[in-house]
């Protein structure tokens, strides 16, 4: 069976050679030294000043619209996972959907603008795909209404855009570190920003509150992470540069192989100096078309994934659908197909 994708598993030694160290000092979580060491050497590999490993990448949504202390309507997509709805339903604020650029496939800073009102207190942006928003539009919009900026860039680890990691664009920006991202720690998700004031008041947040023993600064959660999973995100980290250079290889093979069907691929933002090939979108020209391919690959125990599909304005708890044909359109036609970073060529000629 092949499946949209495999989460890369580094050596075992290599991994296990991490845990003989817990052991050795019996600290298995509360910001042990494998926690401290994951971060010290993402913020080399990333280049950033602030960063906080978390739990899980919905967590780390939901800290930061707690820390901007968010209220209202927040703008957001509705072509993305259902973690970037939910946080802003779970925060007692009210998601309000602008439509997406039928090329990036991205939030529009058109539609955004469009759906301001005086209830709005933020945006909610996700870099679909890796593929990075239009962040100056969005900053500009933002600046002019006094709104906050969060990014939600699951999948953007190592995107770089005019040469700086996507990571420090927003007031704050989190992503994933779900097994199934490119970058791993089983469980897992971190938090970026540029202000220190803000990027503490999130630590203390991250761990009930704490600062220190004895001292509650802000009304916090648990959404620390353990030394097994830091374990985990050292040990893939070795490599990854392998890893992105292979995904990047098989995308290209697989943009050769699909070039003279009937299938259009997402355009990569201007400006984007380093993009991670997380995924493997293909749009149909018909939702007939998608659902026929589907089915024959399905066939052969070949299992894309309709990703994202329906779109967040469809949950069940959400009132106000909004007003977005041009996702509600890509929604339907677009799927992703296999990719992780050990498949074989053969795997791709079968699926093409």
């Amino acid at each position: 069976m092949i499946n949209v994708t495999q989460p890369f598993l580094p050596p075992q030694e290599e991994y296990l050679k991490y845990l003989q160290g817990v052991w050795q000092r019996n600290w298995l979580t509360n910001n042990g030294p494998l926690v401290n060491e994951l971060e010290i050497k993402l913020k080399e590999f990333l280049k950033l000043k602030h960063l906080l490993f978390c739990s899980n990448g919905t967590i780390t949504l939901q800290i930061a619209i707690k820390a901007l202390d968010l209220q209202g309507e927040i703008i957001t997509t509705p072509f993305s996972y259902i973690a970037s709805t939910s946080s802003i339903v779970w925060q007692n604020c009210k998601p309000v959907f602008a439509d997406i650029d039928p090329d990036t496939l991205n939030i529009s800073p058109k539609s955004i603008a469009e759906n301001i009102t005086d209830k709005t207190s933020a945006i909610l942006a996700t870099h679909v795909y890796g593929n990075p928003c239009d962040v100056e539009k969005i900053d500009a919009i933002a600046k002019k209404h006094n709104l906050k900026v969060i990014y939600d860039a699951a999948h953007c680890f190592g995107v770089e855009y005019k040469n700086k990691s996507i990571f420090e664009y927003g007031d704050v920006s989190s992503t994933s570190f779900h097994a199934t991202k490119i970058f791993h720690t089983v469980e897992g998700g971190a938090l970026f920003c540029n202000s220190k004031e803000l990027i503490d008041k999130m630590a203390w947040m991250r761990n009930f509150g704490h600062n220190g023993p004895l001292t509650f600064e802000e009304v916090g959660i648990n959404g620390k992470n353990s030394e097994f999973h830091a374990a985990m995100g050292l040990a893939v980290l070795n490599h990854i540069d392998e890893i992105l250079k292979q995904r990047k290889e098989l995308c290209e093979y697989y943009y050769h192989k699909l070039e003279n069907l009937n299938l259009n691929f997402i355009k990569i933002t201007d400006h984007t100096t380093h993009y991670n090939y997380s995924y493997m979108p293909v749009i149909f020209s018909s939702e007939e078309s998608l659902l026929a391919s589907l089915k024959a690959l399905n066939k052969r125990n070949i299992n894309p994934r309709r990703y994202f599909y329906p779109l967040l304005s469809e949950a069940n708890y959400i009132t106000n659908k909004g007003n977005t044909p041009i996702a509600s359109e890509i929604s339907k036609r677009v799927l992703c197909l296999p990719l992780y970073h050990n498949m074989g060529t053969e795997v791709i000629d079968m699926i093409a």
